[in-house]
């Protein structure tokens, strides 16, 4: 695994925790941030493996969606669930009266670790 890949790996491990630390302190919108970022650091390394890096998050996802979930290298539910969580880091980063529901919350953490779980048995398996 590139040496890269590894540190967006550990990334998206923080991402998680931080997570689970803001949403057991009620702080709902920014716990969505992280959960996304978790889930966009495992693409972002998934794609670094193959030779590839963007600049930009609609870039990364869009490039996830061809080389991944297209392609069912991986299950295309990461691709749903990554473009689902980008549109929840979205409202509860910028909304003016943001309101993530702290089930949403739950549910993308628990994404993002399936993600990692999946990402890191198929970087296993390469």
């Amino acid at each position: 695994m590139k040496k890269t890949t590894q540190q967006l790996f550990a990334r998206a491990v923080d991402a998680i925790e931080a997570a689970d630390i803001l949403l057991t302190n009620d702080k709902t919108d920014f716990a969505a941030g992280r959960a996304y970022y978790a889930m966009f650091y495992k693409a972002e390394a998934l794609l670094n493996e193959k030779g590839f890096k963007f600049g930009k998050h609609g870039n990364v996802i869009a490039a996830y969606g061809q080389h991944f979930s297209k392609t069912k290298e991986l299950d295309p539910k990461f691709h749903r669930w990554l473009l689902t969580s980008f549109d929840q880091r979205q409202i509860g980063d910028y909304a003016f009266d943001p309101n993530v529901d702290k089930n949403v919350v739950i549910q993308m953490i628990f994404q993002a670790q399936e993600f990692l779980a999946a990402a890191k048995k198929y970087l296993g398996e390469k």
